[in-house]
């Protein structure tokens, strides 16, 4: 129990630092809370080894750094692979044009969006799914999703690209 208590004075005294240090690396408060969480649930783990009477408020910080540096790396492997493979080689029935029409025009969409919408209808994923797999936050998902949604209603003019009401739940 003694460590738990020392564990959650330190949790205590250094949260708001690694949310300030996480705002720093990312300019996004959400994203720095997440870090500053991960980073402290990571050093809980090793606690035994990096508390008292070693420095962990140094170790705390080489998490949080290194968990954003680690992000940072994979945000930019998926863009050198989407812009490897790019989305022209993915295939699109053939015959059905109303999938002709919609997939030229979430080609049109910013990657950004086109990954999420992607993700979450065609892979059927979950918002929160995809939010952990592009190390989003869900209300990011939630928004890149709805804009999408609604840029693809204005190109097509259909009312009826609400993912809802294209599995039979408009009346609810």
């Amino acid at each position: 129990m003694a460590v738990d208590a020392e564990f959650s004075e330190f949790f205590a005294s250094q949260y708001a630092r690694l949310c300030w240090l996480g705002c720093a690396l990312t300019g996004n408060p959400a994203q720095a809370e997440e870090l500053a969480q991960e980073a402290l649930v990571r050093t809980w783990w090793r606690w035994r080894l990096v508390g008292r009477p070693n420095d962990p408020a140094s170790y705390v910080r080489k998490v949080l750094v290194h968990r954003h540096r680690s992000l940072l790396r994979r945000a930019a492997v998926e863009a050198r692979s989407l812009a490897r493979f790019g989305t022209e080689d993915l295939a699109v029935p053939a015959g059905d044009e109303r999938a002709m029409v919609l997939w030229q025009a979430v080609q049109g969409l910013p990657v950004r969006q086109r990954v999420v919408l992607v993700l979450r209808f065609y892979e059927d994923r979950t918002e929160a799914e995809v939010a952990q797999l592009l190390g989003l936050s869900v209300g990011t998902v939630k928004s890149r999703s709805h804009r999408a949604l609604g840029r693809l209603r204005d190109r097509l003019g259909s009312p009826s690209l609400d993912p809802a009401s294209s599995r039979g739940e408009e009346g609810r």
